[in-house]
């Protein structure tokens, strides 16, 4: 785990994995992976039944909760009889790891099947292709679902991949702007800092840097879909992304990573839960414990682009909230997880960050993988510095290239 940085310092770790991390260990999580697909399949199907404890009706909808309650801490699972179990082993961390996202969808809504939409259709836009140095993009337009939605997309390849030789990927999301959304996350608008899909494609990455729904040039009406919040219809949209990579002939599968700023920080967050491809996941100024979160005021989470059910279900109270951030980067472990938390952040304290890192850490040491979380204090604001940036990409490297 890394060590908090102190002020005006990076908190500095190698990038090395332990040898803990063995063949032994990886067969365990590849079986707790198996147990939690499992687990979370019938934990969704709670939500098709009845009404009973631990359930509630928003808009004629269903939803389960979760059967935790206390959301800081992630060494512990409910059993069948409604005891407190503590989590000691892999199948023990994959009952709480379904409950987790149970208590997710109770805010963004269950993720929707997708296997009968098959391969992902897209399109190129015609003019759009550009040659940068040492890598081509080109514009396309991915089809959602079948239901006419058509999400932007920039697509950037490395000039320098090997023909027939499948490389890593990853799926890069903007922060939250209006006017530039995509575009500045590839370096043609905004903060040079935030030009990381820009600078991944040049290390060699194949980059798909979607546009979030009503953002840039993605125009969205929330009130007119079917999904119950913007973050499930944002998860779902990444999702088909992430599909996209995995079909692309020199993408490797299973060599996937995500990364984001701010709203994309989070995004690859609650993307990274719901999707076990992604392997590494880079969240720069995009979360602290929700207590800490602007000092509980969950007002900004409450509109249609986030969590409607946060205000409906849950009156904005961070108490009520069905899920907190040590949950969802313990439902991350083993994969990497690496976090840039500006000291000056205003919007996500520090302090929220820490007690996430040290708590969802116990997982990481569950699975002898504490390397593979790691964060970084800059002295700055809501920013990501080149410095930081560095250690990140080198971070997605060394974790894509482990067994």
């Amino acid at each position: 785990m890394a060590a908090p940085g102190s002020a005006g310092r990076l908190a500095s770790l190698p990038l090395r994995f332990p040898s803990a991390v063995s063949l032994r260990s990886l067969r365990r999580v590849a079986g707790a992976l198996a147990l939690s697909a499992a687990l979370q399949a019938v934990a969704a199907d709670r939500t098709a039944v009845t009404p009973a404890a631990g359930a509630a009706t928003v808009e004629n909808r269903i939803v389960a909760e979760p059967r935790a309650r206390d959301h800081r801490r992630v060494d512990y699972y409910i059993d069948d009889a409604g005891k407190e179990q503590p989590v000691r082993t892999a199948s023990d961390w994959a009952k709480r790891r379904a409950d987790i996202v149970v208590g997710l969808c109770a805010t963004m809504g269950e993720v929707p099947d997708r296997r009968s939409l098959g391969p992902v259709r897209y399109t190129l836009v015609e003019g759009s292709r550009a040659e940068g140095p040492g890598f081509t993009r080109e514009k396309i337009m991915v089809d959602a679902d079948d239901g006419g939605d058509r999400i932007p997309a920039w697509l950037l390849r490395p000039t320098s991949a090997t023909p027939g030789k499948r490389g890593p990927a990853v799926i890069a999301l903007h922060q939250t702007h209006f006017r530039f959304g995509k575009d500045e996350i590839i370096g043609l608008a905004g903060s040079p800092n935030l030009a990381y899909a820009r600078e991944l494609v040049q290390r060699g990455f194949v980059v798909i840097a979607p546009e979030f729904p009503s953002l840039g040039e993605y125009k969205y009406d929330f009130s007119k879909d079917r999904y119950p919040s913007g973050t499930l219809k944002g998860v779902w949209n990444h999702l088909r992304c992430v599909d996209l990579l995995t079909e692309l002939p020199e993408v490797d599968p299973n060599r996937i990573a995500a990364i984001g700023h701010s709203l994309g920080g989070h995004n690859a967050i609650w993307l990274s839960v719901v999707d076990e491809r992604i392997r590494a996941v880079v969240s720069s100024c995009g979360w602290t414990a929700i207590p800490f979160y602007k000092n509980g005021d969950l007002t900004g989470w409450e509109g249609e682009r986030y969590f409607p059910w946060i205000l409906a279900r849950y009156g904005n109270d961070p108490a009520r909230v069905p899920w907190d951030f040590p949950e969802m980067l313990a439902a991350l472990a083993p994969r990497g997880f690496f976090s840039n938390s500006p000291l000056g952040d205003t919007n996500f304290a520090v302090e929220g960050v820490r007690r996430s890192i040290a708590e969802a850490s116990k997982i990481y040491a569950l699975f002898g993988a504490t390397e593979r979380i790691q964060v970084r204090y800059p002295d700055c604001g809501h920013d990501f510095p080149p410095e930081v940036r560095e250690e990140a990409y080198r971070f997605i490297e060394a974790t894509l290239a482990s067994p």
